[in-house]
């Protein structure tokens, strides 16, 4: 029982300097509960027969506080570095901001601001006049309306123009996105009535006229973002079918989704032409090619805009004013010309392939002072987020390994670091894509890399 008094107290670990260090960054009864938690650890393991050298125990309390604490306030929502080349990652939160954005972001959060406040009249304001200008100016549209993701732009499409009434959309769009989230389900809980025309690989103009009625309320088409049917199949040209919505006095809406407003990005159709085409509604993401915050906004003709602004589901899908300092940023950085060189998605995208294995040769020799194996490869690079399927970009591919490791336990060692490293194992090793890794993300990898030791 000797090693069980040569604990000290609880009072005595607070009033170490690391108690005191650690209560003034975590607060006194946090780290109290710690350092409860951390003894009854040691005094079952000296209960168990486990030897501690003499005076040990303190510190070994103090070391595991620590790390109890440190664990309990890290949260689960963290940054990572993201070297997959999967440059839309879903799992890894879609489109990291530019820093236009950030700025606008960090303004806004730490103050009080015009969500709903109109300066000029001293009264109170609408938050849908946020991001509408840019929106407008860059793609044309005659308006525009924001609310949180894509999905709840369809839905808030379906509910305001086309509830009780049919829609006609073609079989081979019924699309079943990441998570299950299926195109049916959204229109059922809308209350619209799906309707379906054509076949899986082939719709006609014909298919949509025919099935028209005084029922129906829309033409829905859905751009096949996340799959592809290839080989014997036919859709119709989107002006053909805009023209066969007007002779039927029926509206056309186009779930886009990916939200490229680039023309020199050709992986995915642009909102402009769509717009230029004469659909009547065209909803995007804001996080994917747009580049900016999780959103969805609906751009189109503006009586129908004004029709999903006033409707009851707005109040219950609008976002809050960080998501519109967001946006606003990105669309700045769009407006202004310089995409490519401040929204990170589009950056990577776009960067050449000499630059990325320029840094990855770099990266290799660097590691190669150590004890890692390192070579550069070539490799593909995925647009991803549901965007541009089977569409890759050409990249070089940095392969590391440590003695006697498998790909398996060093890949879980990158994701147990500080900052998780998140790679991909291909044949048999594994790989980091710097397409997706910033050049301060860089250099904090080849930190980690160079001061870490894989144990």
């Amino acid at each position: 029982m000797a090693e069980f008094r040569a604990i000290p107290s609880i009072e005595q670990l607070r009033q170490r300097v690391d108690g005191r260090a650690l209560e003034a960054r975590f607060g006194r009864e946090a780290l109290a509960a710690a350092l409860r938690d951390a003894a009854a650890t040691l005094r079952a393991a000296l209960a168990a027969g486990q030897l501690v050298e003499p005076g040990a125990g303190a510190d070994a309390i103090m070391a595991d506080a620590g790390a109890r604490l440190a664990a309990a306030t890290r949260g689960s929502l963290r940054a990572v570095i993201n070297a997959t080349g999967v440059v839309v990652h879903t799992n890894l939160g879609r489109a990291p901001l530019s820093r236009r954005a950030l700025e606008r972001v960090t303004t806004v959060a730490r103050s009080y601001a015009t969500l709903e406040y109109d300066l000029a009249t001293g009264s109170r304001g609408s938050r849908a006049v946020h991001a509408e200008p840019l929106l407008t100016a860059l793609t044309g549209a005659e308006a525009a309306v924001v609310v949180n993701n894509n999905a709840a732009a369809m839905m808030l499409i379906l509910a305001g123009l086309a509830r009780g009434r049919e829609v006609l959309i073609s079989r081979g769009e019924l699309v079943e996105i990441g998570g299950g989230f299926r195109v049916p389900d959204v229109m059922a809980q809308s209350g619209a009535i799906l309707r379906e025309v054509g076949t899986t690989n082939r719709t006609r103009v014909a298919d949509y006229t025919a099935a028209a009625s005084v029922k129906t309320a829309l033409f829905l088409r859905v751009h096949p973002s996340n799959f592809r049917i290839e080989g014997f199949t036919e859709r119709p040209a989107l002006a053909d079918l805009v023209a066969a919505g007007r002779a039927c006095g029926v509206p056309v809406a186009e779930d886009l989704g990916a939200g490229n407003l680039d023309a020199a990005s050709p992986w995915e159709p642009t909102v402009q032409a769509s717009l230029e085409a004469g659909v009547d509604l065209v909803s995007i993401s804001g996080d994917k090619l747009l580049g900016g915050p999780q959103a969805g906004i609906v751009l189109g003709r503006k009586v129908l805009i004004e029709r999903l602004r006033t409707h009851p589901l707005m109040r219950a899908l609008r976002v809050d004013k960080l998501t519109y300092a967001a946006l606003e940023g990105t669309l700045l950085d769009h407006w202004s010309g310089r995409a490519h060189d401040e929204v990170p998605v589009l950056r990577m995208l776009h960067a050449p392939l000499d630059i990325v294995r320029a840094r990855a040769v770099a990266m290799a020799a660097e590691l190669r002072t150590g004890d890692w194996t390192t070579s550069v490869v070539e490799g593909a690079s995925a647009i991803g987020g549901g965007s541009a399927p089977g569409v890759t970009v050409p990249t070089a591919l940095l392969r590391i390994a440590w003695p006697g490791w498998s790909a398996d336990r060093l890949d879980a060692w990158l994701r147990a670091l500080d900052t998780p490293v998140i790679a991909r194992i291909q044949d048999d090793a594994v790989v980091l894509d710097l397409r997706t890794v910033s050049e301060d993300e860089g250099r904090g990898l080849r930190e980690l890399l160079t001061s870490s030791t894989p144990v």
